[in-house]
């Protein structure tokens, strides 16, 4: 009987894409620029939380610009850009996650030595994106009251990847079984 020989698509994948975010992330620390990922669900708050978060930082002086992934839409560009933020849209036309070779490109768009942050608003899911480092500096994830504690259960790998947890909504919190102390433990 032969032998079969089983190559494993998703390590060698996951391998390049750590060693490219890697790099990224060593660049812009040479460039003294901080990358930051903001996950979450689709409908979460991320544009909402970065528009209002970018002005408070903006007022303080901190040059931020942001790169936007969409599997199609350039709505949240928009949004930013109408702001008064430079945005850049990433489109992955399915895909469900940014990851390094992405954000490269992303970044060769941005003058990055112009700007003290950039943030990555990443496509709304809360599988994908947790398996993806993007060369981000630090990972932070929203969710919102509505989606519920459960979510922590369900999706355990973004929970474990993440530097920052936000609870977004938090006015939906009376009248809901939202438990904060599960969602602690």
């Amino acid at each position: 009987m032969a032998e079969i020989r089983t190559i494993d698509i998703k390590e060698a994948v996951l391998s390049e894409n750590t060693g490219l975010a890697d790099d990224l992330r060593a660049r812009l620390t040479a460039s003294e620029t901080f990358l930051l990922n903001v996950m979450s669900s689709p409908g979460a708050g991320k544009t909402t939380l970065l528009l209002e978060t970018i002005r408070r930082l903006r007022d303080r002086g901190v040059r931020t610009a942001v790169i936007e992934g969409d599997i199609e839409s350039t709505v949240d560009s928009e949004k930013m850009e109408a702001a008064g933020v430079k945005a850049v849209q990433l489109r992955t036309g399915g895909a469900c996650h940014l990851d390094a070779a992405m954000i490269e490109a992303g970044l060769n768009e941005l003058d990055v030595a112009g700007y003290d942050m950039v943030v990555i608003e990443n496509v709304g899911n809360l599988v994908c994106p947790a398996e993806f480092d993007t060369g981000a500096h630090r990972r932070v994830m929203l969710l919102s009251v509505p989606e519920g504690h459960d979510k922590a259960f369900k999706y355990p790998l973004m929970f474990t990847v993440v530097d920052c947890l936000v609870v977004t909504k938090t006015d939906y919190l009376p009248g809901s079984d939202f438990d904060l102390a599960a969602l602690r433990d």
